[in-house]
């Protein structure tokens, strides 16, 4: 069935407490990634972990665009991308394969957020990939990994390959095709794809202007390595959060029915 925004259902009594508040997040989550303009028409996934020992995912309805996403209309599946609770949207079983193969391999991974913007293909498709250019840049490449291309993400056999490349980090640059990000809540996740686009974002303007570009200095790089997991984890993506979420409030707040 086509995802109808009229079909929308609140499912705020049919869940735990602890669900919704993951379904709000994710469903901000959604929202920010349009208001920012990094959404891809209806293409691409942003996923989070349902609460609870059972494997169980939200994931947007598919061909409902980003700025439509509502806590209700996340569609909960399991790790075969499988429905799991009465929905009338579909979803997209191989835009779930990359991120089922990482809930699946990290059980830190509760959030995984999988973007095509245009500058961060463009740095994917660069040999260099991401490089020290920027303040923004100094974070993700304390935790970033890279992921050849195999084509379109269809091949259970990729998953594999793409969750020993991630290894423990939870920032990818998919090459030839996007930016992927990782953590343990939806703000922590987002934070990390906000500072990644921005570093993306950067390097291309700065490569664009045509002169001598000055990279940071490899200390100062190998510095930030060592400090960043403390950094982050004193203020981690919360320390922003709140004020994404009043800033999406005051556009439009139906995001949290």
């Amino acid at each position: 069935m086509h995802a109808d925004p009229a079909l929308i259902r609140s499912a705020k009594a049919h869940v735990s407490p602890e669900e919704w508040a993951v379904r709000t997040d994710l469903a901000a989550a959604y929202r920010a990634v349009a208001m920012h303009g990094w959404d891809d028409l209806v293409f691409t996934h942003i996923s989070a972990r349902v609460p609870g020992p059972e494997h169980h995912f939200l994931i947007n309805p598919y061909g409902m665009t980003f700025d439509e996403i509502t806590a209700s209309s996340l569609v909960k599946i399991d790790l075969a991308g499988n429905k799991v609770m009465d929905s009338p949207f579909e979803i997209n079983p191989a835009g779930f394969t990359i991120h089922s193969a990482v809930h699946e391999a990290r059980e830190d991974a509760l959030c995984v957020m999988h973007l095509h913007t245009i500058e961060g293909v463009a740095v994917s498709c660069q040999k260099g990939g991401l490089l020290p250019l920027s303040q923004f840049s100094l974070f993700p490449l304390a935790s970033l990994a890279y992921h050849d291309y195999e084509g379109v993400a269809l091949n259970p056999d990729e998953k594999k390959r793409l969750v020993a490349d991630l290894g423990d980090r939870h920032s990818m640059i998919l090459r030839n095709h996007g930016l992927l990000t990782c953590g343990s809540t939806v703000a922590d996740t987002f934070l990390f794809m906000y500072i990644l686009q921005k570093a993306c974002e950067v390097q291309v303007r700065a490569q664009s202007g045509g002169g001598e570009l000055i990279p940071v200095p490899q200390q100062i790089v190998a510095g930030i390595k060592q400090a960043s997991k403390m950094v982050l984890r004193q203020s981690g993506g919360m320390i922003a959060w709140p004020g994404i979420l009043r800033r999406l409030d005051r556009v439009d707040p139906s995001w949290r029915t």
